[in-house]
């Protein structure tokens, strides 16, 4: 029997840039197929070519032994083929059976939608594969959980039996992890086959059946699950080896750098995000706050940053009181912010590399005097930047727009990481980064703790945090719901009251953590 899918010398250049050299991938019925790379590697751009969103320069597609010419993604749909984007295609104000029924409508006598029946077909999908999904519920009240059940939903809707899911994992608790695992393992019991994009090494060697490495627009190699280890993995990856472990020392912990007391911020929608919410990070530790991205993280972020106003509350920052707080008064008493949004908030897309290293200090010496800057010292600056931090640039006067998004983070962490900071905010330090650029960050934010500085660092990737902190805070609907220290916390915990379930509840339902049991592998 052949392949359900064939992809052959599949070649795509951009100019400049050679994002597939040939790549050859093949998807077996009944399997669930990981793909892997750093990056850059050019994954996306090979399930861009497949879903019809790019067209390639050379190679062959075939479907179920056919060849296809797929030159768009209505194409891909009635070949079979569907997509879970990493970011949900959803309407919020919509019921989910509008939703899925979105592009596709139902309609009774020719004229009015037929909802009933799109719901019956949706009760019969979810009830097939376990997916429990209310069709009358709207997508605002659901957990991202649910919502991500029904973009598969959106697909079995439309008769896939090829499904590519993009980083699926990216915005789920542990538990809601296991459940879309037994979701994915149903549909190809049923006989779907899987394309499963991740970075996540763990989660490759507990679902694939065959995982393929891509790298510099390569392909690597194919292999199965129990063929290699994780650091085999990443090695394919990165061409090197990697150390998937956290090497840390125990803190020296010193005085309060960050004091929040009662804080209250509200969301772009007005509406209260953060709710008394009261922490301290000292010193040199690492206080890692956990949460589903949602309740209210970046709210807090943006307060302690100067991005947002608060409410009410009160933030001391080295002692001293901070008062209706700009981004320049926060980043002169001393704090480096990595943002959540590195694109957004960390740099100026247009503007050289050169320039976004001195973004945070363009106006002070030696990079200006008075009004005048000097040109030849910020370019020198960012020359030695790019080559302590491992910037991969052709050179320092092209714009930030043509870095990889690794590069990109790595250029925001050099101008931090190198101004003498006494606090270090970090939100997401390393969404959508490969293994190799992750385990360069989390190396230089176990150095600034271990210089002495304040870390808080806010992820919704739970291995991170449970690498990086020295205590780990949970968020739930704009409060800490808990703090416990990193070396008696598990997974299991941690994810029960990311899920909101009281500490005195999930401390019954799992079993309590000895000291250094808490694995450290991301």
């Amino acid at each position: 029997m052949p392949p359900v899918l064939q992809l052959k010398g599949i070649t795509k250049a951009f100019p400049g840039v050679l994002a597939n050299d040939h790549i050859d991938l093949e998807l077996n019925e009944g399997e669930i197929h990981c793909l892997l790379g750093e990056n850059g590697a050019g994954k996306t751009t090979l399930m861009n070519i497949l879903y019809g969103l790019y067209k390639p320069d050379a190679g062959e597609i075939y479907v179920r032994g056919q060849k296809a010419e797929i030159e768009n993604p209505n194409d891909a749909i009635q070949r079979g083929i569907g997509m879970v984007h990493q970011h949900f295609m959803l309407v919020p104000v919509m019921t989910v059976t509008e939703n899925v029924m979105l592009g596709v409508e139902e309609k009774r006598n020719g004229v009015f939608l037929d909802r009933a029946k799109v719901a019956a077909r949706i009760r019969e999908i979810s009830h097939d594969y376990g997916l429990e999904v209310d069709p009358d519920a709207y997508i605002k009240d659901l957990p991202v959980g649910i919502q991500q059940r029904v973009e598969i939903i959106k697909v079995l809707y439309r008769q896939a039996d090829i499904l590519i899911l993009d980083e699926p994992t990216a915005v789920l608790t542990p538990q809601e992890v296991e459940g879309l695992f037994k979701i994915l393992r149903s549909l190809v019991a049923k006989g779907k086959s899987l394309i499963f994009i991740t970075h996540k090494l763990k989660e490759v060697m507990a679902l694939a059946d065959r995982i393929t490495v891509l790298r510099l627009g390569r392909t690597v190699g194919t292999v199965t699950p129990s063929e290699v280890t994780p650091e085999r993995l990443a090695s394919m990856m990165v061409g090197r080896e990697v150390n998937l472990t956290v090497s840390k020392k125990p803190p020296k912990v010193g005085d309060v750098a960050l004091e929040v007391k009662d804080l209250y911020v509200e969301d772009e929608r007005h509406q209260v995000a953060v709710r008394g919410l009261s922490l301290d990070v000292r010193a040199g530790e690492v206080l890692g706050i956990a949460g589903v991205q949602g309740n209210g993280q970046t709210q807090l972020v943006y307060a302690l940053t100067g991005l947002a106003p608060v409410l009410s509350g009160e933030i001391r920052i080295l002692g001293k009181p901070v008062r209706k707080p700009t981004p320049r008064k926060i980043l002169e008493l001393g704090v480096g912010h990595v943002p959540e949004d590195r694109q957004r908030h960390g740099l100026i897309l247009s503007f050289p590399i050169h320039d976004n290293m001195v973004l945070c200090t363009y106006y002070q010496a030696p990079f200006a005097r008075g009004i005048n800057l000097q040109e030849k010292v910020i370019v020198a600056n960012a020359e030695t930047l790019a080559k302590q931090f491992d910037v991969r640039t052709p050179n320092v006067f092209v714009p930030a727009s043509s870095l990889s998004g690794g590069n990109q983070q790595k250029v925001i962490v050099a101008r931090e990481f190198s101004r003498p900071i006494k606090l270090l905010i970090a939100s997401q330090p390393t969404r959508g980064l490969d293994v190799g650029s992750i385990e360069y960050i989390h190396s230089r934010i176990i150095e600034k703790r271990d210089e002495g500085a304040a870390v808080l660092v806010v992820s919704s990737e739970l291995d991170e945090i449970l690498a990086l902190s020295d205590r780990i805070a949970v968020m739930y609907r704009g409060q800490i719901v808990d703090i416990v220290p990193a070396a008696q916390a598990s997974k299991e915990y941690l994810g029960l009251l990311m899920a909101g379930i009281s500490p005195a509840d999930a401390a019954k339902s799992v079993a309590p953590v000895a000291a250094g049991e808490v694995e450290r592998v991301f």
